[in-house]
């Protein structure tokens, strides 16, 4: 199984024949046998890659590409043409993000599962009012669903969330009576903030929450939301990458300049399972708290233990296995995406009808 790289540091990859490099400030704490690499303070590495090794100040730590999904660079990291070359030879993309978790841009290998025809169907889904009005429909149907079952979960363990759960089911059973774009993203935004605000109920009282905010995020609870949706939003690329699909062409979501509008539809469904489930267990049993974020004048973000603490549940997340109720075979979390996005590349060519994922256990 490959896995997810994860850079919270700043350097440089380099290659030297066909070994990649990622090249480091010496740091005392650093951990050398583990995937995270806790981040540092100060300016941007500047040096000859040729010589790095030999200067002591500097430590380097091999990337195993054959082993890689796709690289998640969390600090200030530069990389050759030699190492985009051998990245792209292991169909191995590299995501960026910004200061405070967010995503920014992905150096993908070439297009290798191009089709013009998906293209194309895509397409013809998208500007056919009724077809796009029903995929949207389903994406909020999975979405809804699935927080249902996070509600329902915390509602057996004595929280009272029944008014919750009965006013999204009311807000789900009525999607077939909206037919626009806008008012369907109205009704799923209305049940989105009403499961916000229900967090109040379940999680420890030391993370207060008064509203989704995120631009940037203002207290901790707001900050693990924006970081944990940008690491699934490009989890989701990664899926989508390894299909037919278009990553421009969405059904709920806008197509936009500049964002992968489909992997925003599909990664909707998800957050209940992987995002949230992780937030949940990080408060409730204690694992992250007040001295694993960075308060600002504007803002709040995890800092290097709090990214750390989070990345490393959410992968454990992404590794967890269940049994497939159609395949009859165990599949990770992670490979649920995929098989999303397969169900969706069925129904745009006709060939199965889209149903979306929901939780079964």
């Amino acid at each position: 199984m490959k896995m997810n790289y994860y850079i919270l540091k700043n350097g440089q990859l380099v290659r030297k024949e066909s070994t990649v490099y990622f090249i480091f400030a010496k740091n005392e704490n650093s951990e050398n046998k583990s995937t995270f690499v806790s981040e540092i303070d100060g300016d941007e590495i500047n040096f000859e890659t040729e010589n790095v090794s030999d200067k002591p100040e500097y430590e380097k730590r091999i990337l195993p590409v054959e082993q890689i999904e796709a690289i998640y660079a969390y600090g200030r990291v530069s990389l050759s043409s030699g190492v985009i070359s051998l990245l792209s030879k292991y169909k191995i993309p590299v995501h960026f993000f910004g200061y405070y978790g967010n995503y920014e841009s992905t150096l993908f290998p070439s297009d290798f599962f191009l089709s013009g025809y998906m293209h194309i169907k895509q397409a013809e889904f998208y500007l056919d009012p009724l077809k796009r009005i029903i995929l949207a429909r389903k994406i909020i149907e999975g979405a809804g669903k699935n927080i249902i079952k996070n509600l329902e979960y915390y509602n057996n363990e004595g929280n009272d969330l029944n008014q919750e759960i009965i006013t999204i089911k009311n807000h789900l059973s009525n999607l077939e009576f909206f037919s626009n774009i806008n008012e369907l993203m109205a009704i799923e935004g209305t049940i989105r903030n009403l499961y916000y605000k229900s967090f109040q109920k379940f999680l420890k009282n030391t993370f207060q929450f008064s509203g989704r905010k995120k631009h940037p995020p203002d207290n901790p609870l707001n900050a693990m939301i924006s970081f944990g949706n940008s690491l699934l939003y490009t989890i989701t690329i990664n899926a989508i990458y390894h299909t037919q699909l278009d990553q421009t062409i969405s059904f709920l979501h806008e197509p936009s300049e500049r964002r992968f509008s489909l992997a925003l539809d599909i990664s909707e469904i998800f957050k209940p399972l992987l995002v949230d489930r992780t937030i949940f267990k990080l408060i409730n049993k204690d694992i992250i708290n007040e001295n694993d974020f960075i308060k600002e004048l504007n803002g709040c973000l995890l800092n290097k233990s709090g990214k750390e603490k989070f990345i490393r549940d959410f992968e454990e997340r992404l590794k967890t296995t269940i049994k497939h109720r159609n395949l009859g075979r165990n599949v990770t979390y992670e490979r649920l995406i995929y098989l999303e996005s397969l169900k969706l590349s069925k129904h745009l060519l006709g060939l199965e009808e889209y149903s979306p994922f929901v939780i079964w256990w």
